[in-house]
Order: structure tokens, then C-alpha cells, then sequence
């Protein structure tokens, strides 16, 4: 059995290996030094023209390999969920070229959200800078990019403004059909959007939203939200969320 620097050397070599990539990068937990002993092993592939999954199934390892696009398309444009070598390995696609396209757009302050599964508000399409900016890269040559601050500037107006639009609806869907659960959602969806706008004023990369809101600060607020136990006391909640973050 290889200890974790032979298996990340080696996975990172055999990846390297397949057609059309031309780097290859640890991301997730692991990267950011984060990880417990437990932690996915996160890589990210990056290629030139076009990738061919066939050449990954073939590898032999047990999982699922998807098509390109398979995850939704878009900036998550597919990947694997593989058991190598009683590790868990996540493998996710990038196409250089959509990269940098969306790297030129975050140096503009312009991005896409794109509707994922698993993500509240979705994701933005400059994660894709942020996993250059935060990635270990470990074959190939990739950039390392400041946060820009034309993105700064665009992503915190956008994500509080669609902050303050999810908390509305939320709360005329409360007083105008005592809908708890499209209220409670929005409100939650609220949070994470808040928290996004947060950090991109910070200039502080987000790769997904684990976490996101404790690390916006904003806690307190997504507990008066949990412990709100009838109509009036999600109201409430919501109320004092208004007033923390959306004034």
C-alpha cells in the first residue's frame, strides 16, 4: 500500500498519462491542507481539444466515469467518482479553453451562474479561477491568478442583490400563503448567496459552498433561522436577517 505522497505522485502521474491532458491538479480539502484522514481525493484534469472518458474507464479502476457534460454541463462539465487503491478519488474535466474563456470574463467582473445539483444557489463560473488561484498543480504548467478587482466589485453587488430578491420572495410566499418550506428555502438560499457576496468583497476564493456561511460570518444568523419552530418565529428570523445583512 502506497502512503498518501506515493499515491498522490503516482494518480497524478497515471492521470497525466491520458490523452489530450495536458495538466493535472489536486484540488478540494487536500490542496488547501484542510483534509482529514478520511478526505475524498479531489484531482482536476486539464486538456486540450477534446477529452475522451473511454480513455479513463480504461484505466480499469472501480467507479463511475461520466461522459463529457454528464455533470450538468457548463463549467462542471463532468468527471468520476472512482475507488482507487481503497481511496476515494473525485476526477473533474477541464477543458483549458473553457477556462479560459471564464478566466478572461472574471478579469471583467462578468460570470454565469450555472443551476448544479447539490448547490443552493449554484455555482459561478469563475470557480474556475479559483481552483487555478488555489489548486496544487502536480504535472503540467497552469497559472496562478490574482482575485480580480473587477470581480470583487460585480460579484458582491450581484450576490447581494440576489440575496435580497430570495429573502423577498421568501417572505411574501410566508405572509401571502404561510408557505414555510419555499420560505425557509429562500431564506437558506438568501444566506449563501449573502455569503458569496461577502467573500468576493474580501477577495477570498470560493470553490463550493461548504462552509460558506460560517465563513461570511453570518452564523448567528443561519441559527435564528434553524431554531424558529412556527410561522411567527420564521418570520421573525427572517426579519432580523433582513436587518443584518440587506439593508
Amino acid at each position: 500500500m502506497k502512503d498518501d505522497h506515493e499515491f498522490l505522485i503516482w494518480l497524478g502521474g497515471e492521470l497525466a498519462l491520458l490523452p489530450a491532458v495536458e495538466a493535472v491538479a489536486l484540488g478540494g480539502s487536500r490542496a488547501l491542507g484542510q483534509n482529514r484522514p478520511d478526505s475524498d481525493w479531489d484531482f482536476a484534469i486539464y486538456y486540450r481539444e477534446r477529452f475522451d472518458p473511454a480513455d479513463l474507464r480504461a484505466k480499469g479502476w472501480e467507479g463511475d466515469v461520466s461522459e463529457l457534460g454528464g455533470w450538468g454541463g457548463g463549467v462542471m462539465n463532468g468527471g468520476a467518482w472512482l475507488q482507487v487503491e481503497d481511496r476515494r478519488v473525485d476526477v473533474h474535466y477541464r477543458d483549458l479553453a473553457e477556462v479560459k474563456h471564464w478566466c478572461a470574463e472574471a478579469e471583467h467582473g462578468r460570470f454565469d451562474k450555472e443551476l448544479l445539483l447539490f448547490y443552493v444557489a449554484g455555482i459561478p463560473t469563475y470557480v474556475v479561477m479559483a481552483e487555478l488561484a488555489l489548486n496544487e498543480v502536480l504535472v503540467g504548467d497552469l497559472p496562478r491568478p490574482e482575485y480580480p478587482d473587477a470581480l470583487a466589485d460585480e460579484a458582491a453587488r450581484r450576490w447581494k442583490g440576489d440575496a435580497i430578491a430570495s429573502l423577498s420572495y421568501g417572505q411574501a410566499a410566508l405572509r401571502s400563503r404561510g408557505d414555510d418550506v419555499v420560505a425557509l428555502a429562500n431564506t437558506s438560499r438568501a444566506l449563501v448567496e449573502a455569503s458569496h457576496g461577502i467573500l468576493a468583497e474580501a477577495k477570498q476564493w470560493v470553490l463550493n459552498e461548504k462552509g460558506i456561511v460560517q465563513r461570511a460570518g453570518l452564523d448567528e444568523e443561519a441559527s435564528m433561522l434553524l431554531v424558529a419552530s412556527d410561522l411567527s418565529q420564521l418570520a421573525l428570523a427572517m426579519a432580523r436577517i433582513q436587518s443584518r445583512f440587506m439593508a
